[in-house]
Formats: C-alpha cells, sequence, structure tokens
C-alpha cells in the first residue's frame, strides 16, 4: 500500500488531498480524498475511487456526483516513432477528449489536444535543449492564438513561464521534485511582464525569498 498527501496553499484559503493506492494483481485500486472530506464531519464529499492498469486503463469515480470518467492508453508507431495516444471521456459531462504526443527523439516531441465535437484544439512542440532547458510555443485552433513556455531545471528545482499572447497573462511556478527535500510547487500569477524578471531574479539567487514573497 502506498500513500501520498498534498497540501495546497493560497492567500485565501488552503486545501489538502490524501491519495492510497493498493496493487491488486496487474490493476491498481486508489482512493483519494480531499480536506472536504473529513471536515465538518466525515462525508462522500470530494472522494474518488479509481481502479487503474497501468499504461492501458483508468476508471475514475466520483462519489458525490455518482459519476465516471474513463481513460483508456495506447501507443503505436508511426515512421518508426512512437505516437501515444489517450481517450479520455467523462459520462456526466458527456466530453470526450483525445491527446496524441509523437515523440522524434529525446529532445523532439509534437503533441495535440482535442476535444470532440468543438473548435477546443492545441498543438503544441517541445524542444529540451541541453537536457535542463525546454521550449513549448503552443497553437490554440479555438483562440486563433500562441501560448509560450520556457522551463529550466536547477538541480531538483524546475522554473517555467508562460504567457499567454491572447490575454497577455504570465504564470510563473516554481516546483521541486527531491527525495532528501520531499516535493512541492509554487505558483505565481501576473500581467505585468517586470514583476515576471524580478520573479525569476530572485528565484535563481534566493529560494527563501520565494516562501517570503506576498
Amino acid at each position: 500500500m502506498k500513500a501520498s498527501l498534498k497540501g495546497r496553499y493560497t492567500d485565501d484559503k488552503s486545501t489538502a488531498a490524501v491519495t492510497l493506492a493498493v496493487n491488486a494483481g496487474n490493476v491498481k485500486l486508489r482512493a483519494s480524498m480531499t480536506d472536504a472530506t473529513v471536515v465538518n464531519g466525515p462525508s462522500l464529499n470530494g472522494l474518488t475511487l479509481a481502479v487503474e492498469k497501468p499504461g492501458f486503463l483508468i476508471i475514475d469515480y466520483d462519489v458525490p456526483k455518482k459519476d465516471f470518467r474513463f481513460q483508456f492508453m495506447n501507443s503505436v508507431r508511426v515512421a518508426e516513432k512512437p505516437l501515444k495516444l489517450t481517450y479520455i471521456h467523462g459520462r456526466g459531462d458527456n466530453r470526450t477528449v483525445v491527446d496524441g504526443a509523437l515523440v522524434f527523439d529525446s529532445a523532439n516531441k509534437v503533441s495535440a489536444n482535442y476535444m470532440l465535437g468543438t473548435r477546443n484544439c492545441k498543438l503544441k512542440y517541445s524542444y529540451v535543449h541541453g537536457g535542463v532547458t525546454t521550449f513549448e510555443p503552443c497553437y490554440d485552433l479555438g483562440k486563433n492564438a500562441w501560448d509560450f513556455a520556457i522551463s529550466r531545471r536547477i538541480y531538483d528545482d524546475v522554473f517555467k513561464a508562460t504567457y499567454q499572447i491572447w490575454s497577455k497573462d504570465l504564470a510563473l511556478e516554481w516546483s521541486r521534485n527531491s527525495k532528501f527535500n520531499g516535493t512541492f510547487k509554487e505558483f505565481e500569477y501576473s500581467q505585468d511582464a517586470p514583476d515576471f524578471f524580478f520573479w525569476i531574479k530572485d528565484a535563481i539567487g534566493s529560494h527563501r525569498s520565494l516562501f517570503c514573497r506576498n
């Protein structure tokens, strides 16, 4: 049995989630709950049950909403390159999403996300330079607009910035995945480009400044 605990803290509220997973042969049974499940007395709010066959199938059941979500994964080869396909269908909202990712090599990948029956389609190219810096331009067909993302890994830390041209919104993210120092993710949002450069300077110069920043 494996258990994980995740917390999210913002200026106005904090949330937590707990996941329990049990291996049963070649499938995995998983139960997830949020703080809404236990706050103000035990309830079914925030409780999700899942059955997973890694790399092939995931079935999620939202207990309070009585809603199923199906996810199927498969991989084929196109011109000797691996094409990973994911089919996701939510019964409650009756939405179907198809994801595809074609991996050319360790540095170059093209992916697409499409919601059936709509104009919601995104095309993204990912390029990894030197194994540490990733550039990701993305074109949104529905909005007829580009997004750009750049991330850089520094030891166990990853700093990422995403800019949406159509809205001029800038999203900043700092995450860490370390066996010794734990895992966390911090997110900031800004429409002020100069603030972005101060954030990057603080992030590289002093990790502590990010924790103290309001």
